[in-house]
């Protein structure tokens, strides 16, 4: 259990001190979101066409499908940190992913609580649960102090007779899909069961940036799969409060955690990592309606406050983009930082045509060692590929030695982002826009990975970490120590 300062505690005294609104109010509406791992918007009502999705789909008909929805932080832990508070990852010290693990912690700044605890004070029942029926506790993964009363149960029948509920449903989404053929096969072989068919490698479809090698359709074919499952699941969740009669006074939101994990999306700020599907529908959300303004995954929990008609905090970086009153984002931000045992810099914004990314340690290569990813079937193809000259130019621009210290792209032309127009003149105007866009942005929101991670910090959860792996494969384990004497080597020699 990580434990929360004692600044979540006062905050609650607080709260239930001013508080004048009667404990539970049938009114309320109760708040639902379905949150996934892994996983891209590759659903049909978000224009895939090699499988259908008809759950997601009928909630986006019956609500509101965001078009353009970006998480600030393509890792899991550092984007359930900033949604969980509204707040950008890199304001509150949470930007380098599973930190505060080991002896150095991480808190929250002072004003600073998490969206549960606000619903919690205002006399929701919350909770967060895993596959539904399953009992388990959904994923947390934050990277600050908290404290596990901020969730009542793992399930909303624990709550009181009349009482709205706050609720979580966490899935694992893309990552049914495993790392290797067995973990392929498996979901495939589960949903050939329970919907008659599996995804066939030849309608796979791949991004110009990937080879159609044998491994990695085979492995985009099982991630489909994987969506086709998760899309399943949100109908048993629809179903279950059709049954219980709350599907008219509870808003569903669906969203995933960041995009597909591979060698452009997860842990990456081009589109296939940050771009995420988000579908609202219930009470107070218009149907129908498809959102083409741009919006922040941290949004989820002022609009979710709003509406249960909970006050959202001042301190709040999130906006309640369903409000009357609100006024569409000009750009989204976000930021890439250490990730396990890999070390990295990057920041990027994005308007609804260009995206501008920073590479703050341009020597080191776009795929740095990393135990995590290199033990992937995928990555393992990918190496081989290059290595035996398989790959076109586009391809192998994976495998450059050293990136471009600025990236420009202009997404209406090239939205795979492969084109980058830093260098060229008649962009000039536009690049030194966007650079002042992110300056500002990383000034105003007081962006604490301008630093570097203190050593005492990356230390800390190095040791938990290599502690962890020994135990499970002594082999991965001499393979990070490895990564990570390479990362302070690099860091010593100013890379």
């Amino acid at each position: 259990m990580r434990m929360t300062s004692s600044l979540f505690f006062f905050a609650v005294l607080l709260a239930s001190a001013v508080s004048a609104q009667p404990q539970f109010a049938e009114t309320r509406p109760n708040i639902l979101w379905i949150i996934v791992d892994d996983m891209s918007a590759h659903f049909s009502c978000y224009g895939e066409t090699s499988i259908t999705t008809p759950h997601v789909d009928g909630l986006a008909e019956r609500g509101t499908k965001f078009a353009r929805a970006f998480v600030t932080a393509p890792v899991c832990s550092t984007c359930r940190s900033a949604f969980i508070t509204g707040m950008y990852q890199t304001s509150i010290g949470a930007h380098h992913h599973r930190s505060g693990r080991g002896e150095v912690k991480v808190n929250l700044p002072e004003g600073v609580v998490p969206v549960p605890a606000l619903f919690q004070q205002a006399g929701y029942h919350t909770s967060i649960g895993g596959w539904p029926g399953s009992g388990k506790r959904g994923k947390t993964d934050y990277n600050f102090e908290w404290d596990e009363a901020m969730y009542d149960s793992t399930d909303w029948a624990n709550r009181k007779d009349g009482q709205p509920f706050f609720h979580q449903v966490h899935t694992p989404g893309g990552k049914l899909r495993g790392s290797s053929p067995e973990g392929n096969e498996k979901i495939s072989a589960r949903v050939e069961e329970k919907l008659g068919s599996r995804m066939s490698v030849e309608r796979v479809t791949l991004p110009p940036y990937y080879p159609r090698d044998p491994v990695i359709l085979r492995d985009w074919a099982a991630y489909l799969d994987s969506v086709r499952e998760t899309d399943r699941v949100v109908g048993e969740v629809l179903e279950r409060l059709a049954k219980e009669g709350l599907i008219e006074n509870t808003v569903v939101l669906f969203m995933t955690d960041h995009g597909i994990s591979h060698a452009r999306g997860k842990q990456f700020l081009y589109d296939e990592g940050i771009h995420v599907p988000l579908v609202i529908a219930g009470p107070g959300v218009e149907a129908g309606k498809v959102r083409e303004d741009l919006v922040e995954h941290i949004d989820i929990g002022a609009l979710s406050l709003g509406l249960a008609g909970i006050e959202i905090p001042g301190v709040m970086q999130g906006r309640d983009v369903l409000a009357a009153d609100y006024k569409p984002r000009e750009a989204v931000f976000a930021a890439r930082d250490r990730c396990d045992e890999t070390v990295d810099h990057v920041r990027a914004v994005r308007t609804q045509r260009y995206k501008y990314v920073r590479n703050f340690l341009p020597q080191r290569p776009h795929l740095q060692p990393c135990a995590y990813k290199d033990a992937k079937e995928i990555y393992v193809a990918l190496r081989a590929a290059h290595a035996g000259g398989r790959l076109d130019e586009v391809q192998s621009l994976l495998f450059a030695p050293e990136r471009a210290p600025e990236e420009l792209y202009d997404l209406e032309v090239d939205p795979h982002e492969i084109h980058n127009l830093a260098s060229e003149p008649a962009f000039a105007e536009k690049l030194a826009e966007l650079r002042g866009r992110l300056d500002v942005w990383m000034e105003e929101t007081g962006d604490l990975g301008r630093d570097p991670e203190p050593a005492d910090l990356y230390d800390s959860d190095m040791a938990v970490y290599l502690d962890t792996i020994k135990k499970k494969a002594p082999d991965r384990a001499a393979i990070i120590q490895a990564n990570i004497d390479l990362h302070k080597k690099w860091s010593s020699e100013g890379k």
